[in-house]
This record gives C-alpha cells, structure tokens and sequence, in this order.
C-alpha cells in the first residue's frame, strides 16, 4: 500500500449505493477506522482517474460491479485531532449508480462486513458507529435527488 501523507488534502473517490430504500455501507477493517461504518471510498492513486477510482474501491470494499451514473456533490471533511500528525482533510468525489446484481468477494483485510441500512438508521449513527458524519449529508442529498453530470469532473494525463 501507499504511504499516505496527511500535510496537504487528499482526493478520494466514493459511492452512495441505494436499492430498495436502503444505502449499502461497509464495515471497516483498517486500524484507523476499525469497527465503524462507511460508504465504499478510497484514496484517488496519483494518476488514476476519478471514475476509475470509484470502479475500483467500489469493487474492492463491497464485491459489486459499480457503474457510476452521476455525481452526487463534493463533500470536504477536516478531522484536527490537535496535532499534524493527526489531522485530515479529504475532498470526497461522491458518485451514485448502479451495481451489478450479484455481489463478489470483497478485501476482507480492508472490510469485515457489507450491511443495508435504511436513511433513518444512518441518521441515528454516532462517531462511535460511523466513521465520518458527513455520511449524514450524502444520505440526505441522495434522497432528496441531488445529483451532477459526470462530466463535470474531467479527467487529463499530460505528457511532460
């Protein structure tokens, strides 16, 4: 895995995945966040496409092909826990679409669990439960329709 660098924000790409009125979230295996719910998210890789990345982390975390449609919004979260070694500050590409019908194997050293929750359970989810608050927000903008053309993120590799 890549060393990660918390000095500067970080890009990562994510998924409000929806069926039958429920949001899929995962179950996180990482030392950090150990325990806790999420959406499938991870760190945009140097060079990687946002839309690739989605692809992959959506894989990766839940077994399911994930074919992004639209784009949900941005979301920008700073965690300070008081020191530079500490502190966070991710800028979330959060995309919605479609996943395949039948779910795959997913990393289990990443991901101990998959689970459905509906929006008003989500709600009631603390930092004990949810690894990120602003879960709330995506859940929220979901229902309420929002959403962007994937378009508005354009993608470019320049040779030097």
């Amino acid at each position: 895995m890549t060393k990660r660098v918390y000095t500067q924000t970080f890009g990562v790409a994510g998924a409000i995945i929806e069926r039958d009125g429920k949001i899929l979230l995962v179950k996180e295996n990482s030392p950090s966040a150990k325990g806790k719910w999420s959406h499938p998210a991870g760190w945009i890789e140097v060079g990687e496409s946002p839309i690739d990345a989605v692809r992959k982390e959506v894989r990766e975390e839940t077994g399911f092909d994930f074919n992004p449609k639209n784009i949900l919004g941005v979301y920008s979260i700073f965690k300070n826990k008081n020191d530079v070694e500490s502190f966070h500050h991710g800028i979330k590409i959060i995309y919605i679409g479609k996943i395949s019908e039948n779910q795959g194997k997913f990393l289990q050293d990443e991901i101990s669990e998959t689970k459905w929750f509906a929006p008003e359970e989500i709600e009631k989810m603390d930092l004990n439960v949810l690894r990120d608050l602003d879960i709330k927000q995506m859940v929220k903008d979901y229902f309420s329709g929002t959403k962007y053309p994937l378009d508005l993120i354009t993608h470019t590799t320049q040779p030097e």
